[in-house]
């Protein structure tokens, strides 16, 4: 590595570390505690926990009349 790269790379180390160091932290326990409360507040929502009706599902691939029929004659 020439010294040029390496001045350049360590200066932008230097402002990455600046910009961290504004950052607000808080402990893990908090933020565990805070994102528990947030996942019970909102799991009356959450499609993963709440059955979603078929009829509002935009992950079901849509059926076609043709599709019904074929369905049948293979029954």
């Amino acid at each position: 590595m020439s010294s040029g790269a390496t001045v350049s790379a360590l200066q932008r180390l230097v402002e990455q570390l600046k910009l961290e160091t504004g950052l607000e932290r808080i402990r893990v326990s908090q933020a565990a505690a805070e994102l528990q409360q947030y996942c019970m507040q909102n799991a009356c929502k959450d499609a993963l926990l709440v059955d979603v009706p078929a009829g509002s599902n935009p992950f079901r691939e849509p059926r076609s009349v043709m599709d019904e029929k074929t369905r049948f004659d293979l029954l």
